[in-house]
């Protein structure tokens, strides 16, 4: 058993270190007069007898007074060390002064030699941080060689102040379960050197060492990675079956603590997310600053994501709407929490409403507005294409004829790449709504469309699926092995849609950079790598045929279009084949198809505005045959 070190009476560490100053004072005593012994004990004893309890009563008052006996040895710090630096160095102060008034007010003797003061200052600083951190590393060895057998070998990605602040937690924690075998690090020049005595790696040895060293898990200790680098170490440690764990950012540590209870499993956000995206913040701000903003749909995963960037651009007032009460209503909360100086109001609304949508822009007269509210699933509007062409339809006709009225200066339309050679009903939806918006461009409103595939974590995304699936035991359940989808972050998202609102003229169709598209198959598997689990044997994946509607295959850009670059890398301008005027009046027409509730003729009109919508693996694909 160690010796209970955090049980250990005050007192007795009190009378460490005035012992350790003593021997201090004769060390220095020795040095003083060569390690001559009758000289050193004449010159100490002899001459000094009264002088010693003086010094013993300075130290005792000074460590009292600072009280260094209080700080828990076997945690010493670079704090500990310049709070004894401080005390021992205000005793040598004292000291001086107390030698100044003897000589002058008493004998005009010194009650001690000004040599022997400063030497002991150095020699008494280093005996007493010798002690703590010879406490320290003694305490440290000995939970190792005590856990050693039961450790579980790790090592961590990144040998920043990040990686150095975990290995530390991970060896003050006595009761951790993990042994730091070593650092892995993208930068070269750190290779084969050493942190505070543990060696640093190339990441890319990182499958050799592995297998070398027999490393059960990584951390991932990196607060702003290269996402490119990281996933190719999270593939590797996949691949040879060692679970990935992960620091959180150091703002969400508890009170500026770090502890190993918040080292967690990576999320497989982690895996798909991307290198941060360059904006130009104040090209933004200029377009936005003091304007009041409406966002549709803000309750959703999009239109929140939005809110929550345009805090950073100082608005005048920021209107939330959505018909989700609940969800509108956390978000209400979130924000006055996290943002109290923020001014938004909460308009609880249904897009397809006319008269409220009039009330609401005769009542804040907004400059701008995003369009985010959309009804979104696939399957669910396969199955009630009237209520598709209300919402995404209706909903969107109405927000952007009292934008013309009202003169909003910009509309940005959210759409999806579903939308793009459409094979079900949701995405030919907003296609339509998309024509609508662009043909009305010529107004003194500029209606801009952005268009991107799957954002993670968004309400309906296949990860939270997965999550609830593998939490459930399974199984996962997977249309197709073949289907792949584009994936982006949802802040990711949200900031390309202000860069495009401020760059956009008006008539544009803005697509995103998506990155590479993901296998979904592939992705479930890595989810369950992550979860600890083994595919076949702790769960299952299912495959269940493609839903109605759905496609193997998103895309972002129509045969007929191509596109034109901006000053945005992420960010092309699609040149879309142009539509016919008139075709307002057949979108019209449309929208009076609800009253019929017929699904058949509804979608056979939908099929005629877009001619590119080819249903697939759906009741309505008898009606591409007519």
């Amino acid at each position: 058993m160690l010796f209970p070190l955090s049980k250990t009476p005050r007192w007795i560490i009190f009378l460490n270190d005035i012992l350790l100053s003593i021997a201090s004072l004769i060390i220095a005593y020795f040095i003083r007069f060569d390690f001559k012994l009758k000289i050193v004990f004449f010159e100490f004893w002899e001459k000094s007898n009264n002088t010693i309890y003086i010094f013993i009563i300075v130290k005792c008052l000074v460590f009292f007074l600072f009280k260094i006996y209080q700080g828990h040895i076997r945690h010493t710090s670079i704090l500990d060390i310049k709070r004894l630096l401080l005390t021992i160095g205000s005793s040598t102060i004292l000291l001086f002064i107390l030698n100044i008034l003897k000589a002058k007010f008493i004998d005009e003797q010194h009650l001690l030699p000004t040599s022997i003061i400063i030497m002991e200052f150095f020699i008494s600083y280093s005996l007493i941080i010798g002690f703590r951190f010879a406490v320290k590393i003694f305490y440290i060895e000995s939970i190792h060689k005590l856990n050693k057998k039961n450790k579980i070998r790790v090592l961590i990605y990144g040998a920043g102040v990040s990686g150095l602040i975990t290995k530390r937690t991970i060896e003050k924690d006595s009761e951790s379960p993990f042994e730091v075998v070593g650092y892995i690090d993208d930068n070269n020049k750190l290779a084969n050197t050493r942190l505070q005595g543990t060696k640093i790696y190339n990441s890319n040895e990182l499958e050799k060492i592995i297998q070398n060293k027999q490393i059960n898990k990584l951390i991932v200790a990196i607060q702003k990675p290269n996402y490119e680098n990281q996933k190719n170490v999270l593939d590797i440690c996949l691949k040879n079956s060692v679970t990935v764990l992960q620091v959180p950012s150091s703002k969400s540590w508890i009170n500026g603590d770090f502890t190993t209870s918040q080292i967690k499993n990576i999320k497989i956000e982690d895996l798909l997310g991307r290198n941060p995206i360059y904006l130009d913040p104040e090209k933004i701000e200029e377009e936005l600053n003091n304007q009041t903003i409406l966002v549709s749909g803000a309750a959703g995963s999009i239109g929140s994501g939005i809110v929550k960037q345009l805090i950073n651009y100082n608005p005048k007032l920021v209107i939330l709407l959505d018909q989700a009460e609940s969800s509108l209503y956390d978000l209400e909360q979130d924000l006055l929490y996290n943002h109290p100086n923020f001014n938004f109001s909460i308009v609880v609304g249904d897009i397809s409403n006319f008269m409220r949508m009039e009330r609401l822009y005769d009542f804040f007269k907004p400059n701008y507005v995003f369009h985010a509210a959309a009804y979104k699933h696939v399957p669910l509007m396969e199955d009630n294409p009237s209520e598709a062409i209300y919402t995404n339809i209706l909903g969107t006709k109405n927000l952007v004829d009292l934008s013309i009225h009202h003169k909003v200066e910009k509309f940005v339309m959210i759409s999806t790449d579903k939308a793009v050679n459409p094979t079900n009903v949701m995405g030919a939806s907003k296609r339509i709504a998309e024509i609508y918006t662009q043909l009305n461009n010529n107004s003194s409103t500029k209606f801009i469309t952005t268009r991107f595939g799957n954002v993670l974590g968004s309400n309906g995304s296949v990860i939270p699926l997965f999550k609830k699936q593998i939490e459930q035991g399974g199984p996962i359940t997977i249309t197709d092995k073949r289907v792949t989808r584009f994936f982006m972050t949802i802040p990711e998202a949200c900031q390309l849609v202000l860069e495009a609102c401020s760059m956009g003229k008006g008539g544009e169709i803005f697509v995103f950079d998506m990155g590479e598209s993901v296998k979904i198959i592939d992705l479930a598997k890595k989810m369950i790598k992550l979860s600890g689990l083994i595919e076949g044997k702790d769960i299952e994946i299912k495959i269940t045929g493609l839903r109605p509607g759905e496609k193997l295959f998103e895309e972002l850009l129509a045969k007929d279009e191509n596109t034109i670059p901006t000053h945005h890398p992420k960010i092309l301008i699609a040149k879309v084949r142009e539509s016919n005027p008139n075709v307002k009046l057949t979108i019209e027409e449309l929208i009076s198809l609800y009253d019929s509730q017929n699904n058949q003729n509804i979608v056979r009109l939908m099929k005629k505005i877009v001619p590119e919508y080819i249903s697939n693996n759906s009741e309505y694909s008898t009606l591409d045959k007519q």
